[in-house]
């Protein structure tokens, strides 16, 4: 059967893969969010089911006061022995880490930190036991130290092994074995529109790295029209056949304006192939495509993804997210069976801080986006209902809030140091149905009452939501949320359920 791609869509950025026997495991960043680095299983590399994430205890990951384009960067995920790491790096808060598990959908272990500096850490095992940290570092390149993988403690000193093509940014390193050769792919030209994957080689796995005569192996940076942009940040994975492929980021931009996209950088896989001297081709040298007209692995479907979550589980589902670690339980879907409770917290969307919000990755362009809420507040600065995040600056809401004595459903949009609400309607008593219907180009908010009628409050663009405006390295999230502006609120927000029905792509 041919495949699809992108194979993860939404912000999953960065992706790693190892493979255990017929097992696929894929990992990507997560940034401001908690919990951190979710992890997926394949058996075929094109259906991915999430079973977890690596980092899901504060004792792992404390995102306090992180900004949201900051946090989790570009994990790497490895087999080794019987084991699974997953080396990242917390930027603006500490540094590189790695975890491990002998379960990846279980717990994994607290971090062990490490002293190189730098981003996008790379673990190498070696034939000999001996193991390998490489990452970037200054002066702009990559570099290279060997470890004690018990300690994470350096048992050299770090070394420069390349600096690349002359790209900016050299980064994403992945050292790899084949045969007696060694092999380092990189990125460069940064994770935007001149994104391109390059290679070298070299017989010692210190260098000297001879690069591949065709650089970049890799890259869609002259094809302004295609519809897959800043194709870089790949890995490796050698399939139980035999054969090799590649996973890579991508982004799929919106070009009605210029440019821009806002589903955030998402997976993608392509075929690659040695060929006769020893370098890599990738895709047979043509750029990745939406539709692919080969047959990966025979198709291992996992049970399809309900759209909607009627929170009628012990637990939150795994595409669950939070924005930052949680700094008091202000959720529970056990106080009233079958509802998601939120109590609104002092933060707001605006704070670098941890508000009560319980969100998804937008994935689709086209869909219609739907919540039945139970809200009553009593008092002004109390407020819940739903929300399309981008960051801080960079969001829109369709809420309920309390204005002098009337319940009041209103739009809310921040763009940058401009908020207004755009409109505002009065509510009667009782639960209402909060929806977004997305587009291409544009979000339409509206409500439905328990009659049966249903209302367009107001729109708002895309395009503010997006990377090339907002800035930052994450897609939308689209989720619920509650608040009381400066004090715990005292009204709980419930939510019987939460819908999302993609329209297409």
């Amino acid at each position: 059967m041919p495949y699809r791609n992108p194979i993860l869509r939404g912000t999953y950025p960065d992706p790693s893969i190892c493979r255990v026997g017929e097992d696929y495991y894929l990992v990507t960043s997560s940034f401001c969010y908690f919990p951190g680095v979710p992890i997926f299983h394949s058996r075929d590399l094109v259906h991915w089911q999430q079973i977890g994430h690596c980092l899901t205890r504060p004792s792992q990951l404390n995102l306090k006061g992180i900004a949201s384009a900051l946090g989790i960067f570009a994990p790497t995920l490895r087999y080794h022995d019987g084991r699974f790491y997953m080396v990242t790096t917390l930027v603006a808060g500490g540094g590189h880490f790695y975890v491990w598990t002998d379960d990846p959908a279980g717990e994994w272990s607290d971090p062990v930190w490490l002293e190189q500096d730098g981003i996008d850490p790379s673990l190498f095992f070696e034939d000999d036991g001996r193991v390998y940290l490489t990452s970037t570092g200054e002066p702009s390149g990559i570099y290279q130290a060997e470890i004690d993988l018990k300690t994470g403690k350096p048992l050299s000193e770090k070394r420069l092994i390349w600096r690349g093509m002359g790209g900016r940014y050299p980064e994403g390193p992945h050292l790899y074995k084949v045969g007696s050769t060694y092999y380092l792919m990189i990125s460069e030209g940064g994770t935007e529109y001149a994104h391109r994957v390059t290679m070298a080689r070299a017989d010692s796995v210190w260098g000297e790295f001879e690069p591949c005569p065709f650089n970049p192996i890799f890259t869609h940076q002259n094809l302004p029209h295609h519809p897959f942009q800043a194709t870089g940040h790949a890995d490796l994975v050698q399939d139980h056949t035999g054969r090799w492929w590649m996973v890579c980021l991508a982004i799929r931009p919106n070009q009605l304006y210029f440019p821009a996209h806002h589903l955030g950088r998402e997976t993608i896989l392509v075929p690659v192939a040695w060929n006769a001297d020893g370098w890599l081709i990738v895709n047979e040298g043509k750029p990745a495509e939406i539709e692919n007209p080969i047959d990966p692995l025979p198709v291992h479907h996992w049970p399809e993804q309900p759209d909607r979550d009627d929170f009628e589980t012990s637990s939150l589902n795994l595409y669950w997210n939070f924005i930052r670690t949680p700094e008091s339980p202000f959720w529970s879907i056990s106080e009233r069976p079958g509802w998601l409770r939120l109590v609104g917290q002092p933060a707001t969307l605006n704070d670098i801080a941890a508000p009560a919000f319980v969100g998804r990755r937008q994935q689709y362009f086209a869909s219609t986006i739907r919540a039945l809420i139970d809200f009553d507040p009593q008092q002004e600065g109390q407020e819940a209902g739903l929300t399309l995040f981008q960051n801080e600056d960079h969001h829109y809401e369709i809420g309920i809030h309390r204005e002098m004595d009337e319940r009041v459903v209103f739009v809310r949009q921040r763009i940058g140091s401009l908020e207004a609400i755009v409109a505002r309607a009065s509510l009667p008593m009782g639960t209402i149905i909060l929806t977004i219907e997305t587009t291409l180009s544009e979000y339409t908010f509206g409500y439905q009452l328990t009659d049966g009628t249903s209302h367009v409050l107001a729109t708002g663009r895309t395009r503010y939501l997006t990377s090339e405006i907002a800035g930052g390295f994450t897609g939308v999230f689209v989720g619920m949320y509650a608040t009381g502006h400066g004090t715990v609120s005292t009204t709980p927000a419930d939510f019987d359920w939460f819908e999302i029905q993609p329209h297409g792509d």
